[in-house]
């Protein structure tokens, strides 16, 4: 599996001959030019995560493309007639020969009921778990590889360390820093790796434009 991080939470994952792009968001543009996509996965409605006209974009350009999300986003693409497939709870689905499988649950607590919105996080071809905006444990099911959130008005920095130390992936890489400025990424991504490593995870801290074999 090879991972490039668009940003953010935007992942250009290619696997067994199959291109995903994850959440394309407001953080990032770069996904909106691609020509290559077979599969979408969108893991909730905020706008860092979904935004309509970058879908349309991607879309546009990859018109053969499967969307699959939840009904949460289901809600939002019916309004704009995308199509889209349902992938939600613990169901699996097998597309175009890639495995899913979905762990479903809520967005992590920004303040009380503040952006409680429907969060599904995608277990990916038997290797990586993406949760989205959550701390998901994806329960019976051992981790190769973690797209680890570690910034924003929900993510503490230690929480995110406790959850990676409870997933207990063979890897991680970070995820949802998109809100920082490139120079200010050291603590986000140094301190997860100082600790996880010594608990024998690799971390390879992924900036916007990496790319990495899995």
């Amino acid at each position: 599996m090879t991972i490039k991080k668009i940003g953010h939470c935007c992942l250009h994952i290619h696997v067994h001959g199959v291109t995903i792009l994850t959440d394309p968001g407001r953080f990032t543009e770069a996904q909106n030019t691609l020509t290559d996509i077979d599969i979408i996965l969108i893991t909730h409605e905020h706008t860092d995560h979904l935004h309509i006209e970058s879908l349309q974009e991607v879309l546009k350009h990859n018109p053969h493309a499967t969307v699959v999300t939840n009904s949460g986003v289901g809600k939002k693409l019916d309004a704009m007639r995308i199509p889209y497939t349902i992938l939600e709870h613990t169901d699996t689905l097998t597309l175009k020969g890639v495995a899913l499988q979905a762990f479903d649950g809520i967005h992590e607590e920004i303040f009380e009921e503040i952006g409680q919105v429907q969060n599904t996080g995608y277990f990916i071809a038997d290797t990586l778990f993406y949760p989205g905006d959550s701390f998901c444990k994806p329960a019976n099911r051992s981790v190769n590889v973690l797209a680890l959130p570690v910034a924003g008005p929900w993510c503490r920095i230690a929480d995110a360390i406790r959850y990676c130390l409870a997933v207990k992936p063979q890897k991680a890489f970070p995820v949802h820093d998109g809100m920082l400025e490139p120079h200010n990424l050291g603590l986000v991504h140094t301190i997860p790796q100082q600790v996880v490593t010594a608990h024998g995870i690799e971390f390879v801290p992924l900036r916007a434009g990496d790319e990495k074999e899995f």
